[in-house]
């Protein structure tokens, strides 16, 4: 008449786990099926993520027992009480078990001796589980016992329905009615503490029943005027015993013989008729409940769960707050309604918890700790670039693509995307640099055009000057191209433009410096280098050079041209749009082209450097040269180290100081000349400086 017990056992773990109880006390008999129900709790604990802190075992027979050996008994369970922190009690046994549990809860919050230990309000944290075996009940030595401890219990408890005319019939029950029924004398005597008239017990007290004393007014550990799932069981056991011997006996009539006198044969039914003849009976009782068993003779029934509400006059009563239907569809064998149930009073918080150690919060993860049950944990942050959104985590995760985690890493937040636009403070800088400096060459460019016939001017190759300049001031409006959100025409531009202009400035720079050095050794009698001298091989150097630079960058383009890109991981809380170099070898090859038409440049201009004043520019293409390549040394290992619109300021800050050294160190001092010093710019002053 009780259901597979396996399912309530699933019903306690799906329990646990429905109010994320992983740290669990368990309190059973000291017999053969407690150790029983140890064995496989413990089992289905570990598959599910559950841990035992303590195991205790109660007597399975309740004994009256003197002070002394109950104040023993007492002190050996005291840990429970006392050191363990498990919040959730799983009680397993017989309705003495809690005949144990109350005398011994009792005793430790009664004598003086626990008083300096005990904490009363440890046990009123306390939520006891129990399961369908046991019935809170009381003896009458305990009546004045508190049952507030138990109050939020929650019990698994067969599953029951009010039966139509039970209220009534125990209104009715009196002892005086009860014939020779011993145990209703002896019942009404010890609940109402009175002593029935001619009966053969005798009491210390000497008040009579009256018989008109009332079930109704016993409080519930002693009687409970509700039918309970023991009570329904046992009145559907008498039921199906009764439907399986009026099938017997319709059957037995049908074929029984008549003696000879034409009587019927008595009927005689033997307990074993009736056994397999009951595992397949089926009927509905009078509270319309179907009663039924399945193919191993088991009651097809689920369990109810009841939370346990206790009143100051130390009465409760039970309210049904879920279901165990082993029907159900997977998931929901189990539900829970959590707004009926009543919780202690002095929880800290409900659901309370019942955690080996506390949750660890979001941003942090489990981390195991060695020794010790798998449910037992330290909580670590999460490493840079991870989070965790929820409580208990066992590991960090990595943030979707686009995100990266807030201050506390709980929660993602989506990246910036970081690229230096037109508005931003050195995206101003640098365009208000590039203009000036650009109205500057332009000024210088148009001071040269318009001292066209000069001494100074004639005298440093028209040409290649015009030429420079205008490629200086082309270097300096390219710098606008590494400006703004990269796009598919900018990032082909960018480098390549860059690259060209800038060999074309470098290559009249050597083409000069070259002209120099030729025009002086030119002037030796018989010298062989007097037919090099001239415009052709200043403009061969320029277009060479800059068609050496223009081949770099056409197979560049051909080959793996720049593209523009997003770079989701060198910054962790900004989306980096850039333009991807494509190949970078390619990129290294222009640099390092112009990088060695520096160095050329440089080496000659060094060399010559001595020669006369007057026609000499390589004193002054050598600083500009040096100031040149110390602008791209340091911008090399700046630029690798640097990130986001950080990497363009560096290359926008080295195109426009490499080229406003060119300009100062190579123009200046001629403007300087021409425009302060007038007097100097002829051809007697150039001569007389010359000698």
């Amino acid at each position: 008449m009780v259901p597979n017990e396996v399912l309530q056992y699933h019903g306690i773990v799906e329990l646990l786990q429905h109010f994320g109880w992983k740290w669990v006390g368990l309190i059973t008999t000291d017999n053969e099926a407690g150790e029983r129900f140890l064995q496989t709790m413990e089992s289905m604990f570990s598959q599910n993520g559950i841990c035992s802190e303590f195991t205790d075992r109660l007597e399975a027979n309740f004994r009256f027992l003197d002070v002394t050996d109950m104040l023993n008994i007492a002190l050996s369970h005291l840990p429970i009480f006392m050191e363990k922190k498990a919040t959730a009690v799983v009680i397993y046994g017989e309705s003495t078990t809690v005949l144990w549990l109350t005398s011994i809860i009792l005793l430790i919050t009664v004598f003086p001796l626990m008083e300096h230990k005990y904490k009363r309000t440890s046990l009123s944290r306390k939520v006891w589980i129990t399961t369908a075996q046991i019935d809170l009940i009381l003896h009458i030595i305990q009546k004045s016992f508190d049952v507030q401890m138990y109050h939020g219990a929650i019990s698994f408890t067969i599953h029951s329905k009010e039966v139509p005319g039970f209220q009534k019939f125990l209104q009715l029950i009196k002892p005086s009615g009860a014939k020779a029924d011993g145990f209703i004398k002896d019942f009404w005597e010890q609940a109402f503490e009175c002593e029935i008239p001619n009966s053969d017990a005798r009491r210390e007290n000497n008040e009579t029943c009256t018989g008109q004393e009332s079930l109704q007014s016993l409080t519930s550990p002693f009687f409970e005027m509700s039918m309970t799932g023991h009570s329904y069981n046992i009145y559907n056991a008498v039921y199906a015993v009764a439907h399986a011997l009026h099938n017997t006996y319709i059957s037995l009539s049908n074929n029984r013989p008549m003696d000879k006198g034409r009587k019927l044969e008595p009927q005689y039914v033997r307990p074993w008729q009736l056994h397999s003849l009951i595992q397949k009976i089926c009927f509905n009782n009078s509270a319309e409940g179907e009663i039924m068993f399945n193919e191993q003779g088991e009651l097809e029934g689920g369990f109810d769960v009841t939370n346990l509400i206790t009143f100051p006059n130390n009465s409760y009563t039970r309210v049904k707050v879920g279901r165990l239907d082993p029907h159900a569809s997977p998931g929901n064998v189990l539900t829970i309604t959590e707004d009926k149930i009543n919780w202690q009073i002095n929880l800290t918080q409900v659901p309370p918890l019942s955690l080996c150690n506390d949750p660890c919060h979001p941003g942090y993860s489990k981390k195991k700790k060695e020794g010790v049950k798998f449910c037992c944990h330290d909580c670590t942050s999460c490493p840079d670039g991870m989070f965790s959104n929820q409580k208990d985590m066992e590991t960090c995760v990595s943030c979707p693509e686009g995100h990266y985690p807030n201050k506390f890493q709980d929660e993602c937040i989506p990246k910036i995307p970081n690229f230096l636009a037109f508005e931003e403070t050195l995206a101003i800088i640098s365009i208000s640099s590039g203009l000036l400096l650009s109205l500057i060459t332009a000024l210088v460019l148009g001071i040269f055009i318009s001292q066209r016939d000069t001494a100074m001017v004639k005298a440093n190759n028209q040409s290649l000057t015009y030429t420079l300049l205008i490629s200086l001031l082309l270097c300096f409006l390219c710098s606008f191209l590494f400006i703004g959100k990269p796009k598919k025409v900018t990032c082909l531009l960018r480098q390549t433009a860059f690259g060209i202009v800038f060999s074309v400035s470098l290559s009249t720079i050597l083409a000069k410096t070259v002209s120099v050095v030729l025009a002086f050794v030119a002037t030796k009698p018989g010298s062989w280098m007097r037919k090099w001298v001239g415009k052709r091989l200043a403009y061969s150097i320029v277009l060479s050079c800059s068609n050496i630079q223009a081949g770099i960058c056409v197979l560049w383009l051909a080959m793996s041209p720049p593209f523009p890109d997003i770079d989701m991981t060198s910054m962790m809380e900004e989306i980096v749009l850039l333009c991807n170099e494509g190949s970078v070898l390619m990129f290294y090859c222009v640099l390092g082209y112009m990088g060695l038409l520096a160095i050329v440049s440089f080496t000659v201009a060094f060399l010559a450097r001595k020669l006369p004043d007057s026609f000499n520019e390589a004193k002054f293409i050598t600083f500009s040269m040096l100031v040149f390549c110390s602008v791209w040394v340091s911008f090399v290992p700046t630029y690798l180290s640097a990130r986001g619109k950080y990497m363009v300021a560096v290359e926008i800050f080295s195109i426009l100081a490499s080229s406003a050294g060119l300009l100062s160190c190579i123009f200046f001092p001629k403007c300087y000349i021409i425009v302060v010093r007038p007097e100097l710019n002829n051809r007697e002053q150039l001569m007389r400086r010359k000698m």
